[in-house]
Protein backbone atom coordinates (compact mmCIF):
# COMPACT_ATOMS: atom_id res chain seq x y z
CA UNK A 1 0.00 0.00 0.00
CA UNK A 2 1.09 3.61 -0.17
CA UNK A 3 3.55 4.75 2.42
CA UNK A 4 1.15 7.30 3.83
CA UNK A 5 -1.97 5.18 4.30
CA UNK A 6 -0.09 1.99 5.08
CA UNK A 7 2.26 3.29 7.72
CA UNK A 8 -0.41 5.44 9.34
CA UNK A 9 -2.60 2.37 9.73
CA UNK A 10 0.31 0.31 11.05
CA UNK A 11 0.79 2.98 13.69
CA UNK A 12 -2.89 3.15 14.64
CA UNK A 13 -3.13 -0.63 15.04
CA UNK A 14 0.25 -0.91 16.75
CA UNK A 15 -0.99 1.55 19.36
CA UNK A 16 -3.92 -0.76 20.07
CA UNK A 17 -1.60 -3.78 20.34
CA UNK A 18 0.73 -1.87 22.69
CA UNK A 19 -2.21 -0.83 24.83
CA UNK A 20 -3.54 -4.38 24.98
CA UNK A 21 -0.26 -5.52 26.53
CA UNK A 22 -0.41 -2.78 29.11
CA UNK A 23 2.96 -1.41 28.10
CA UNK A 24 3.76 1.78 30.02
CA UNK A 25 4.42 3.72 26.80
CA UNK A 26 0.77 3.37 25.71
CA UNK A 27 -0.25 6.58 27.48
CA UNK A 28 2.71 8.42 25.98
CA UNK A 29 1.66 7.33 22.48
CA UNK A 30 -1.95 8.37 23.09
CA UNK A 31 -0.90 11.77 24.42
CA UNK A 32 1.34 12.48 21.41
CA UNK A 33 -0.45 10.42 18.77
CA UNK A 34 0.20 12.88 15.93
CA UNK A 35 3.96 12.74 16.52
CA UNK A 36 3.83 8.95 16.93
CA UNK A 37 2.07 8.61 13.56
CA UNK A 38 4.36 11.15 11.94
CA UNK A 39 7.32 9.09 13.16
CA UNK A 40 5.65 6.03 11.66
CA UNK A 41 5.92 7.77 8.29
CA UNK A 42 8.49 10.59 8.16
CA UNK A 43 10.61 8.88 10.78
CA UNK A 44 11.94 6.78 7.91
CA UNK A 45 10.69 8.02 4.55
CA UNK A 46 12.95 11.00 3.90
CA UNK A 47 11.99 10.94 0.19
CA UNK A 48 8.69 12.74 0.91
CA UNK A 49 9.37 15.66 -1.43
CA UNK A 50 8.42 16.66 -4.97
CA UNK A 51 9.85 14.77 -7.91
CA UNK A 52 9.28 17.34 -10.65
CA UNK A 53 7.93 20.76 -11.57
CA UNK A 54 5.07 21.29 -14.02
CA UNK A 55 6.51 23.43 -16.83
CA UNK A 56 3.13 24.96 -17.74
CA UNK A 57 2.17 26.07 -14.21
CA UNK A 58 5.46 26.15 -12.30
CA UNK A 59 3.91 24.01 -9.57
CA UNK A 60 5.80 21.19 -7.85
CA UNK A 61 4.35 17.75 -8.51
CA UNK A 62 4.90 14.09 -7.82
CA UNK A 63 6.59 12.11 -5.08
CA UNK A 64 10.35 11.93 -4.69
CA UNK A 65 12.15 9.09 -6.53
CA UNK A 66 8.97 8.03 -8.38
CA UNK A 67 9.55 8.84 -12.09
CA UNK A 68 7.11 11.33 -13.60
CA UNK A 69 6.96 11.70 -17.37
CA UNK A 70 4.19 14.29 -17.62
CA UNK A 71 2.43 16.78 -15.41
CA UNK A 72 -0.57 15.41 -13.47
CA UNK A 73 -1.97 18.95 -13.65
CA UNK A 74 -1.85 19.69 -17.39
CA UNK A 75 -0.52 16.53 -18.99
CA UNK A 76 2.37 18.62 -20.30
CA UNK A 77 6.10 18.60 -19.76
CA UNK A 78 7.87 18.45 -16.42
CA UNK A 79 11.38 19.35 -15.34
CA UNK A 80 13.35 17.78 -12.49
CA UNK A 81 12.78 19.18 -9.02
CA UNK A 82 15.85 19.85 -6.86
CA UNK A 83 16.46 20.68 -3.23
CA UNK A 84 18.86 23.60 -3.05
CA UNK A 85 21.01 23.64 0.08
CA UNK A 86 24.16 25.60 0.79
CA UNK A 87 24.61 26.39 -2.89
CA UNK A 88 24.27 22.78 -4.03
CA UNK A 89 21.38 21.04 -5.77
CA UNK A 90 20.13 17.61 -4.73
CA UNK A 91 17.68 15.38 -6.58
CA UNK A 92 15.36 13.17 -4.50
CA UNK A 93 17.31 10.08 -5.57
CA UNK A 94 20.52 11.58 -4.15
CA UNK A 95 18.73 12.35 -0.88
CA UNK A 96 17.41 8.79 -0.83
CA UNK A 97 20.88 7.33 -1.30
CA UNK A 98 22.33 9.48 1.47
CA UNK A 99 19.71 8.93 4.15
CA UNK A 100 17.20 6.15 3.43
CA UNK A 101 19.20 3.25 4.88
CA UNK A 102 20.18 5.31 7.90
CA UNK A 103 16.52 5.58 8.88
CA UNK A 104 15.38 2.07 7.90
CA UNK A 105 18.44 0.46 9.55
CA UNK A 106 17.89 -3.14 8.45
CA UNK A 107 17.61 -2.47 4.69
CA UNK A 108 17.80 0.27 2.07
CA UNK A 109 21.51 1.01 2.29
CA UNK A 110 23.61 1.82 -0.74
CA UNK A 111 26.27 -0.72 -1.66
CA UNK A 112 29.00 1.49 -0.18
CA UNK A 113 27.25 1.67 3.20
CA UNK A 114 25.70 -1.76 3.48
CA UNK A 115 28.19 -2.64 6.22
CA UNK A 116 26.29 -0.24 8.51
CA UNK A 117 23.15 -2.35 8.32
CA UNK A 118 21.72 -3.34 11.70
CA UNK A 119 20.93 -7.09 11.92
CA UNK A 120 17.27 -7.80 12.72
CA UNK A 121 18.17 -9.56 15.96
CA UNK A 122 19.98 -6.42 17.15
CA UNK A 123 17.25 -3.96 16.13
CA UNK A 124 15.85 -3.65 19.67
CA UNK A 125 19.37 -3.07 21.01
CA UNK A 126 19.95 -0.23 18.54
CA UNK A 127 16.57 1.40 19.18
CA UNK A 128 16.83 1.21 22.96
CA UNK A 129 20.30 2.78 22.92
CA UNK A 130 19.13 5.63 20.69
CA UNK A 131 16.14 6.31 22.92
CA UNK A 132 18.14 6.03 26.15
CA UNK A 133 20.46 8.79 24.90
CA UNK A 134 17.65 11.36 25.02
CA UNK A 135 14.58 10.73 27.15
CA UNK A 136 13.86 14.38 27.89
CA UNK A 137 10.94 14.87 25.50
CA UNK A 138 7.78 12.74 25.66
CA UNK A 139 6.81 13.93 22.21
CA UNK A 140 10.21 12.96 20.84
CA UNK A 141 9.93 9.53 22.42
CA UNK A 142 6.51 9.01 20.83
CA UNK A 143 8.03 9.95 17.47
CA UNK A 144 10.85 7.45 17.98
CA UNK A 145 8.37 4.69 18.81
CA UNK A 146 6.59 5.52 15.56
CA UNK A 147 9.91 5.27 13.72
CA UNK A 148 10.24 1.73 15.05
CA UNK A 149 6.77 0.89 13.72
CA UNK A 150 7.86 1.99 10.25
CA UNK A 151 10.96 -0.21 10.27
CA UNK A 152 8.94 -3.27 11.24
CA UNK A 153 6.04 -2.54 8.89
CA UNK A 154 8.31 -1.99 5.90
CA UNK A 155 10.42 -5.04 6.67
CA UNK A 156 7.35 -7.30 6.76
CA UNK A 157 5.29 -5.91 3.89
CA UNK A 158 8.36 -5.80 1.62
CA UNK A 159 9.36 -9.34 2.66
CA UNK A 160 12.70 -8.20 4.08
CA UNK A 161 11.68 -10.31 7.08
CA UNK A 162 9.35 -13.35 6.99
CA UNK A 163 5.92 -13.25 8.56
CA UNK A 164 3.43 -12.12 5.90
CA UNK A 165 1.66 -14.92 4.04
CA UNK A 166 -0.74 -12.76 2.03
CA UNK A 167 -0.87 -13.09 -1.76
CA UNK A 168 -2.94 -10.32 -3.29
CA UNK A 169 -3.26 -10.14 -7.10
CA UNK A 170 0.41 -10.51 -8.02
CA UNK A 171 2.24 -10.75 -4.71
CA UNK A 172 2.55 -9.11 -1.30
CA UNK A 173 3.83 -5.69 -2.28
CA UNK A 174 3.60 -4.62 -5.91
CA UNK A 175 2.53 -1.42 -7.71
CA UNK A 176 -0.73 -3.04 -8.78
CA UNK A 177 -1.76 -4.45 -5.42
CA UNK A 178 -0.68 -1.48 -3.31
CA UNK A 179 -3.63 0.56 -4.56
CA UNK A 180 -5.92 -2.33 -3.61
CA UNK A 181 -4.41 -2.39 -0.12
CA UNK A 182 -4.89 1.37 0.06
CA UNK A 183 -8.56 1.22 -0.91
CA UNK A 184 -9.27 -1.55 1.57
CA UNK A 185 -7.35 0.06 4.42
CA UNK A 186 -8.68 3.56 3.78
CA UNK A 187 -12.34 2.69 3.25
CA UNK A 188 -13.04 -0.65 4.94
CA UNK A 189 -10.71 -0.58 7.96
CA UNK A 190 -10.68 3.21 8.24
CA UNK A 191 -14.46 3.24 8.14
CA UNK A 192 -14.80 0.56 10.81
CA UNK A 193 -12.38 2.39 13.11
CA UNK A 194 -13.91 5.81 12.42
CA UNK A 195 -10.65 7.36 11.23
CA UNK A 196 -10.80 10.96 10.04
CA UNK A 197 -8.06 10.59 7.47
CA UNK A 198 -7.73 14.25 6.35
CA UNK A 199 -7.45 15.44 9.97
CA UNK A 200 -5.04 12.65 10.89
CA UNK A 201 -2.76 13.52 7.97
CA UNK A 202 -2.96 17.26 8.69
CA UNK A 203 -2.04 16.69 12.35
CA UNK A 204 0.93 14.57 11.30
CA UNK A 205 2.23 17.23 8.92
CA UNK A 206 1.98 19.88 11.62
CA UNK A 207 4.29 18.09 14.06
CA UNK A 208 7.82 19.49 14.53
CA UNK A 209 11.14 17.90 13.69
CA UNK A 210 12.46 15.85 16.60
CA UNK A 211 16.15 16.18 17.61
CA UNK A 212 16.31 12.43 18.17
CA UNK A 213 15.96 11.67 14.44
CA UNK A 214 19.43 12.82 13.34
CA UNK A 215 20.87 10.89 16.28
CA UNK A 216 19.19 7.58 15.44
CA UNK A 217 20.26 8.09 11.81
CA UNK A 218 23.87 8.49 12.97
CA UNK A 219 24.00 12.05 11.67
CA UNK A 220 25.72 14.65 13.83
CA UNK A 221 28.51 14.18 16.33
CA UNK A 222 28.92 10.64 17.62
CA UNK A 223 27.65 10.59 21.18
CA UNK A 224 25.96 8.65 23.92
CA UNK A 225 25.37 4.95 24.31
CA UNK A 226 24.44 4.57 20.65
CA UNK A 227 27.71 6.18 19.57
CA UNK A 228 29.71 3.98 21.91
CA UNK A 229 28.09 0.73 20.75
CA UNK A 230 27.49 1.50 17.07
CA UNK A 231 30.61 3.54 16.48
CA UNK A 232 30.85 3.38 12.70
CA UNK A 233 29.23 5.51 10.02
CA UNK A 234 28.59 8.78 11.83
CA UNK A 235 28.36 11.76 9.44
CA UNK A 236 28.31 15.09 11.31
CA UNK A 237 28.95 16.98 8.08
CA UNK A 238 25.51 15.91 6.79
CA UNK A 239 23.56 17.38 9.70
CA UNK A 240 22.68 20.73 8.02
CA UNK A 241 21.52 18.95 4.87
CA UNK A 242 19.42 16.49 6.87
CA UNK A 243 17.77 19.39 8.72
CA UNK A 244 16.77 20.87 5.35
CA UNK A 245 15.47 17.47 4.19
CA UNK A 246 13.36 16.92 7.31
CA UNK A 247 11.84 20.39 6.94
CA UNK A 248 11.07 19.64 3.30
CA UNK A 249 9.43 16.35 4.32
CA UNK A 250 6.95 18.19 6.48
CA UNK A 251 6.31 20.89 3.92
CA UNK A 252 5.59 18.41 1.14
CA UNK A 253 3.58 16.04 3.31
CA UNK A 254 0.67 18.47 3.23
CA UNK A 255 0.73 18.39 -0.57
CA UNK A 256 1.32 14.66 -0.80
CA UNK A 257 -1.66 13.91 1.44
CA UNK A 258 -3.92 15.76 -0.98
CA UNK A 259 -2.56 13.68 -3.87
CA UNK A 260 -3.18 10.45 -1.96
CA UNK A 261 -6.66 11.50 -0.86
CA UNK A 262 -7.58 12.42 -4.41
CA UNK A 263 -6.59 8.95 -5.68
CA UNK A 264 -8.39 6.93 -2.98
CA UNK A 265 -11.54 9.06 -2.73
CA UNK A 266 -14.55 7.53 -4.46
CA UNK A 267 -16.36 9.53 -7.12
CA UNK A 268 -20.10 8.77 -7.08
CA UNK A 269 -19.22 5.55 -5.31
CA UNK A 270 -16.71 4.50 -7.93
CA UNK A 271 -12.93 4.16 -8.01
CA UNK A 272 -10.98 7.19 -9.23
CA UNK A 273 -9.53 6.95 -12.73
CA UNK A 274 -5.99 6.85 -11.33
CA UNK A 275 -6.72 4.05 -8.86
CA UNK A 276 -8.52 2.09 -11.56
CA UNK A 277 -5.61 2.54 -13.98
CA UNK A 278 -2.97 1.41 -11.49
CA UNK A 279 -5.00 -1.61 -10.39
CA UNK A 280 -5.51 -2.78 -13.96
CA UNK A 281 -9.15 -1.74 -14.25
CA UNK A 282 -10.58 -2.91 -10.93
CA UNK A 283 -13.62 -1.20 -9.46
CA UNK A 284 -13.91 -0.38 -5.76
CA UNK A 285 -16.13 -3.29 -4.70
CA UNK A 286 -13.85 -5.78 -6.45
CA UNK A 287 -10.78 -4.32 -4.74
CA UNK A 288 -12.39 -4.76 -1.32
CA UNK A 289 -13.43 -8.31 -2.20
CA UNK A 290 -9.91 -9.24 -3.33
CA UNK A 291 -8.24 -7.74 -0.25
CA UNK A 292 -10.69 -9.48 2.08
CA UNK A 293 -10.14 -12.82 0.38
CA UNK A 294 -6.34 -12.39 0.48
CA UNK A 295 -6.39 -11.95 4.26
CA UNK A 296 -5.53 -8.27 4.44
CA UNK A 297 -6.96 -8.05 7.96
CA UNK A 298 -4.64 -10.81 9.13
CA UNK A 299 -1.72 -9.02 7.49
CA UNK A 300 -2.51 -5.81 9.37
CA UNK A 301 -2.83 -7.70 12.66
CA UNK A 302 0.48 -9.51 12.05
CA UNK A 303 2.29 -6.23 11.39
CA UNK A 304 0.76 -4.58 14.45
CA UNK A 305 1.75 -7.49 16.69
CA UNK A 306 5.34 -7.47 15.41
CA UNK A 307 5.50 -3.70 15.99
CA UNK A 308 4.31 -4.24 19.55
CA UNK A 309 6.92 -6.99 19.96
CA UNK A 310 9.73 -4.56 19.11
CA UNK A 311 8.33 -1.83 21.33
CA UNK A 312 8.00 -4.32 24.21
CA UNK A 313 11.59 -5.48 23.71
CA UNK A 314 12.78 -1.88 23.90
CA UNK A 315 10.67 -1.21 26.99
CA UNK A 316 12.28 -4.20 28.68
CA UNK A 317 15.77 -2.87 27.91
CA UNK A 318 15.16 0.56 29.43
CA UNK A 319 15.36 0.82 33.23
CA UNK A 320 13.16 3.92 33.12
CA UNK A 321 10.30 1.90 31.61
CA UNK A 322 10.60 -1.79 32.38
CA UNK A 323 9.59 -1.55 36.04
CA UNK A 324 6.50 0.57 35.46
CA UNK A 325 3.07 -0.88 36.13
CA UNK A 326 1.29 -2.57 33.26
CA UNK A 327 -2.41 -2.05 32.69
CA UNK A 328 -3.63 -4.38 29.93
CA UNK A 329 -6.63 -3.46 27.79
CA UNK A 330 -8.88 -5.88 25.89
CA UNK A 331 -9.91 -3.61 22.98
CA UNK A 332 -7.35 -5.14 20.62
CA UNK A 333 -8.39 -8.70 21.43
CA UNK A 334 -12.03 -7.74 20.85
CA UNK A 335 -11.15 -6.24 17.47
CA UNK A 336 -9.26 -9.38 16.44
CA UNK A 337 -12.24 -11.53 17.43
CA UNK A 338 -14.51 -9.29 15.37
CA UNK A 339 -12.17 -9.65 12.41
CA UNK A 340 -11.89 -13.42 13.09
CA UNK A 341 -8.14 -13.03 13.37
CA UNK A 342 -6.56 -14.69 16.39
Amino acid sequence: MSGLIGHTMYGLLAEKAVKSRGLPVASLIAKHRASFLCGAYLGCDIQVMPEAVCVDTGREVGFGTVPLEKSPITGGAVRPWVLVHDGQMYRPRQIHELFYGRAHLVFGWTKADVGLRVPWDHLADYCSLAIRDDMTSERGLAYALGWMVHIVGDSLIKSIQPGIRMHLLDGVYTPRNRIVQDQFTFHAIGGELGIDWPKTFADMAATPIEPLQPHYMRIGEKRGKLGATFADGWKPELQPLLAAVLAENRRWLSNHTQDVLRVVTLIDGKTSDEAKRVSGGLEHAKMLEIAEAAGMRRTLVTIAEHCADLIEQVVMQLPEWRGLKRTPDDEWDALKRKWRVE
